[in-house]
């Protein structure tokens, strides 16, 4: 009875362990791209996240590309629908997220769509994507190139799909120019204003110069320099808590 027990209780941590499917932890900070496997420069790596953290301003949609080694023993479109449940890709309400999984010493590739995003990009698209756009760069070593063309239809068929909330275009707090200019304006017609009427009272003095007038050297808008990039742009703010269902479709190379 007691070894019944103790090999009850082994295969059962067992299964637990294979129905946990390893994945790679979800990065902090949050990363669009994310090459576990190293096939991608550093260079190539950081334009494809500008690409896709514009895309994610702008529509609020969420593609998020992995690269891993070997999914191992588990069927990539498992392994990708694992990575957009658990990592949650794309907005909560929306659930429109989608996971480009790249496998590159299995040679395998695949695109899984969140609910959201099944109208968008169903899975005779995905599947179209794969086997028309990417996978030729590929089998030819030009990686970025599939990659960046892939991301490129999947925009295509998206858009319009989403839009950002109000809330998610605007530039984070910053001083809007016009503004600026609205508020230096008065304020010189405040100065030439007491110089006019002021000038025996005291309180201004002109030095023959006219009024000097400070412009403020930094002030936040559309193009601030902070996040990633060098001033390209802000950096990817997270994921947003998306639901896949299991759409998608993948090919090898």
């Amino acid at each position: 009875m007691k070894k019944y027990l103790i090999f009850s209780l082994m295969f059962f941590l067992i299964l637990c362990r294979v129905s946990a499917q390893d994945i790679p932890v979800k990065p902090n900070p949050a990363r669009l791209v994310n090459d576990f496997a190293k096939q991608l420069n550093p260079t190539e790596v950081s334009a494809l996240e500008q690409k896709l953290v514009a895309y994610s301003d702008s529509t609020s949609s969420q593609i998020a590309i992995v690269v891993v080694p070997t999914t191992g023993e588990y069927p990539i479109a498992d392994y990708a629908l694992k990575l957009g449940r658990e990592w949650g890709v794309g907005g909560k309400g929306k659930n429109n997220g989608i996971v480009i999984l790249w496998a590159s010493t299995d040679r395998k590739i695949f695109i899984s769509t969140g609910y959201g995003m099944e109208g968008a990009i169903p899975d005779a698209i995905a599947k179209r994507i794969i086997t028309q756009v990417i996978t030729p760069e590929f089998k030819n070593g030009m990686y970025y190139r599939g990659l960046d063309k892939g991301i490129d239809v999947i925009f295509k068929y998206a858009t319009g799909e989403y839009k950002a909330d109000p809330k998610e275009q605007e530039d984070g707090g910053g001083i809007s120019p016009l503004l600026i200019f609205i508020i230096i304006f008065v304020i010189i017609l405040i100065i030439i204003s007491r110089n006019k009427g002021g000038g025996g009272g005291g309180g201004y003095r002109s030095s023959g110069a006219g009024p000097i007038i400070f412009w403020p050297t930094t002030f936040s808008s559309g193009g601030s320099s902070s996040g990633w990039g060098g001033g390209d742009g802000g950096g990817f703010g997270g994921f947003g808590g998306g639901s896949f269902g299991g759409g998608g479709a993948g090919g090898d190379y």
